[in-house]
């Protein structure tokens, strides 16, 4: 069982922890992927170091909660572990699939981690299909660990990096083998990465809030293009190849991806997010009784849009956290009920009241269908629904499973058109100028491809959204 997530929002990525050099690392990693179970509800799995040349692991389908036991983190006791939780991209969604990745690569074991989606994935493994290879997954972490294995003649660092200038697209992966651990970002730094200390040993981890978990210090952001080379002998630095990418983080991160208590790129999440909704109510204020978010993601930038627009801020929705995502079936009528299920309005803050309904972003629409309906159904008089991101017109390549643009609400709607479809008395999106403002740059310093469509590193042409198969 995993946890239901809207219909209406992009895909959640995967999270990637990485411990090198601390006792009880199997614990620490464990403590890890909790954290950053937000980012993935699929699978998850734990690779540790238990001999000179072999890894330990464990991966399954369903949460942290859910896939480890007591007897299992023991069984992985060890000074060095990698984890993975993962949410796939469409038709992934399989035991196979789980992350780490474990191979061998002369004559030791390496595990993969991996969130992100590598665009010319498909081609690579047509080619080293061709030539002889077998695979058994159909994520493209697997591509990355067959190129290192034909390219590991000098070493599986060199391995790596081989492997790493071959690939296009959006990484953040942490490699485990009983002599290092390896972590790398791509050269547009897409996908966040950050660094930590843990007493004498060292962390990575997708998120501050996972080093925060384990008592870890932040030592910096792993840099877009960097490749860390960490062992007993400490932490090394270089870069992959000699290619730089233009700077281009993902703006989601920000408005909804990461958790509010994280800190990326020097910026706090929830205080960007706040700062979302007093841009938003600058830009786009109405007059209302009460103001209300859409838990979890956007209720900081409603607090915000509430303390700027000087309207009260009340919890207008309620989640129930227990429902899970199997629990929902196909088909709009039974989606529909299980939104219910999911978010149930508050009668007495909203009845007879004008409404000012803040959510992150509008992706099919059929989520701000069904709360705006719940909302009049609960005796709203008026819904003013503001969205604390420009209309998602485009689908993402870089590791987030977002729909094909033709399932886009926005991708060929006016926003007049989308307010009509949804039901609320008004409609208003922030500009991509004041995301990046909130954010403490302008949008050249950020990817906005499913705002814009301006993707700055190639698709595949010859692939549609719904047939890539990516590693969030």
């Amino acid at each position: 069982m995993s946890v239901f997530i809207p219909e209406d929002s992009p895909r959640e990525e995967c999270g990637v922890f990485g411990i090198w050099g601390c006792e009880q690392a199997q614990v620490f990693t464990h403590f890890g992927l909790y954290a950053l179970q937000h980012r993935g509800q699929e699978s998850a799995g734990i690779a540790a170091r238990v001999s000179p040349t072999g890894l330990r692991l464990k991966r399954d389908m369903g949460l942290v909660s859910e896939v480890f036991s007591a007897e299992d983190i023991v069984d992985l006791e060890s000074d060095a572990a990698l984890g993975h939780v993962r949410y796939s991209t469409t038709g992934s969604s399989s035991a196979a699939n789980a992350q780490p990745l474990v191979v061998r690569m002369k004559s030791t074991s390496v595990a993969l981690a991996h969130n992100g989606n590598l665009v010319n994935a498909r081609a690579l493994r047509e080619g080293l299909e061709s030539s002889g290879s077998i695979f058994q997954t159909t994520a493209d972490t697997e591509v990355v660990a067959h190129l290192a294995a034909r390219e590991s003649a000098k070493g599986i660092r060199e391995g790596l990096l081989a492997a790493l200038q071959q690939v296009r697209g959006a990484y953040a992966m942490v490699v485990l083998t009983p002599d290092g651990l390896f972590a790398a970002r791509d050269p547009n730094g897409f996908r966040p990465l950050c660094l930590g200390r843990l007493g004498s040993g060292w962390v990575v981890a997708s998120e501050t809030c996972a080093l925060d978990a384990v008592g870890a210090v932040f030592v910096r952001d792993v840099g877009p293009g960097e490749f860390l080379s960490i062992d007993d002998d400490g932490l090394t630095s270089g870069h992959i190849g000699d290619a730089v990418g233009k700077p281009s983080l993902c703006i989601f991160e920000y408005i909804y991806f990461a958790r509010p208590d994280s800190d990326i790129a020097g910026h706090n999440v929830h205080l960007v997010r706040k700062q979302l909704g007093r841009l938003l109510a600058r830009d786009h204020h109405v007059e209302a009784d009460v103001v209300t978010g859409v838990p979890d993601s956007s209720i900081s930038a409603a607090t915000g849009y509430a303390e700027e627009a000087g309207i009260p801020y009340e919890m207008g929705l309620v989640r129930n956290r227990y429902i899970g995502r199997t629990f929902i079936q196909p088909g709009d009528a039974l989606r529909q009920r299980g939104v219910k299920l999911k978010l149930n309005p508050l009668r007495k803050v909203v009845k007879d009241r004008r409404v000012v309904l803040v959510d992150d972003s509008v992706v099919r629409g059929t989520t701000s269908k069904i709360l705006v309906r719940l909302l009049r159904e609960a005796g709203a008089r008026e819904i003013h629904l503001r969205i604390s991101s420009p209309p998602y017109r485009h689908p993402c390549y870089y590791g987030i499973d977002t729909s094909a643009r033709g399932q886009l609400i926005a991708s060929e709607r006016s926003v007049e058109e989308i307010r009509s479809m949804v039901g609320a008395d008004s409609l208003e999106f922030l500009s991509v100028e004041r995301v990046a403002e909130a954010a403490g740059g302008d949008p050249s310093e950020y990817c906005v491809a499913c705002f814009m469509g301006d993707y700055r590193v190639p698709i595949d042409p010859d692939g549609d959204k719904d047939s890539l198969e990516g590693s969030p």
